[in-house]
């Protein structure tokens, strides 16, 4: 059984960094899809970034291109998200999602089969 854990989450001031990870364990698939959603306090869950085994099908929402990006290590068979920039609205909960096929698209779209506990993160202004 496929289970995912975040972590790296936390405190940061406005403008600094987090990197956040998803370790994926029970993943025998060579073909997959990982997302990483952001639920802001009171607000519904929205995907953030995703990476596909796909060459190329990496996707990122446009309000945080250019701030954040998201890369595998396959050593350590985790998803990472790189987060820079960071400003008081990229705060809330951060989930990783495995997503049913390899797609992106779909993945990003919430057609998930996994999700993981959720990392906090907060943004002081």
């Amino acid at each position: 059984e496929v289970q995912l854990v975040e972590s790296g989450g936390g405190l940061v001031q406005n403008g600094g960094s987090l990197r956040l990870s998803c370790a994926a364990s029970g993943l025998i698939a060579d073909d997959y899809a990982i997302a990483w959603f952001h639920q802001a306090p009171g607000r519904e869950r929205k995907p953030v970034s995703c990476f596909s085994t796909r060459p190329g099908k990496t996707l990122q929402v446009n309000s945080v291109k250019g701030r954040f990006a998201i890369a595998r290590d396959s050593a350590k068979n985790t998803v990472n998200l790189q987060m820079n920039r960071l400003n008081p609205e990229d705060t809330g909960v951060y989930f990783c999602a495995l997503g049913t096929t390899d797609s992106c698209i779909t993945t990003m779209a919430g057609t998930v089969r996994r999700w993981g506990q959720g990392t906090q993160v907060t943004v002081s202004s």
